[in-house]
């Protein structure tokens, strides 16, 4: 994917390109990880790459469980767990994992004719508002293009923790963009 999403002709297909680009923003940042630096909190923080990817795939999923209208159990544990890139856990699964999920995202929106359709508001939480009955399609892809957004902002702070790449040269290197005098593709340091 380029480093802008590409022109968009409505409404729909522009709210899943910027979702997509902002997944995508994940997979630059896992670019030439290992396991073990997936795994790692190099920052004062908890947060890992792998435990990321992890949160986000659950948040997307959670989300769409709401626009297909699921009865919801809140498990106390699994907001924590799902921030967790355990010792058997491994980059490429949890990717893997979090592209089936876009594509799950993606099948979904497009059986929807309406995006103003109602997806009710939860009731579990304390940060969800008690003086709205329903948000609309529209309105969830718009919250979980912020919250990837966010998140990946999270993963771009450690990934540069762990070995000092940030996001063009990872992209570079990523996409195979050519060396220019301003800016080189990252490559993996050499052992």
């Amino acid at each position: 994917m380029p480093g802008t999403v590409p022109p968009v002709a409505d409404e729909r297909e522009g709210l899943l390109a910027y979702l997509a680009q902002m997944r995508n923003a994940f997979d630059i940042v896992a670019y030439g990880l290992t396991d073990e630096q997936a795994r790692s909190a190099p920052s004062v923080s908890v947060l890992t790459i792998g435990g990321l990817i992890r949160h986000v795939t659950a948040t997307e999923r959670y989300w769409m469980s709401l626009v297909r209208d699921e009865p919801q159990q809140r498990d106390e544990g699994a907001y924590d767990d799902n921030f967790r890139f355990g010792p058997d856990d491994t980059l490429a699964a949890v990717l893997t994992d979090y592209h089936d999920c876009a594509k799950e995202t993606e099948d979904l929106i497009a059986s929807i004719d309406d995006l103003g359709q109602a997806v009710p508001v939860p009731r579990d939480a304390p940060w969800f508002p008690d003086d709205v009955e329903a948000w609309s399609v529209r309105w969830v892809l718009l919250h979980l293009i912020q919250e990837t957004a966010r998140h990946a902002g999270h993963a771009d702070i450690v990934r540069e923790s762990i070995d000092g790449a940030t996001l063009y040269p990872l992209m570079a290197g990523y996409e195979g963009w050519p060396a220019t005098d301003w800016l080189q593709p990252w490559k993996p340091a050499m052992s």
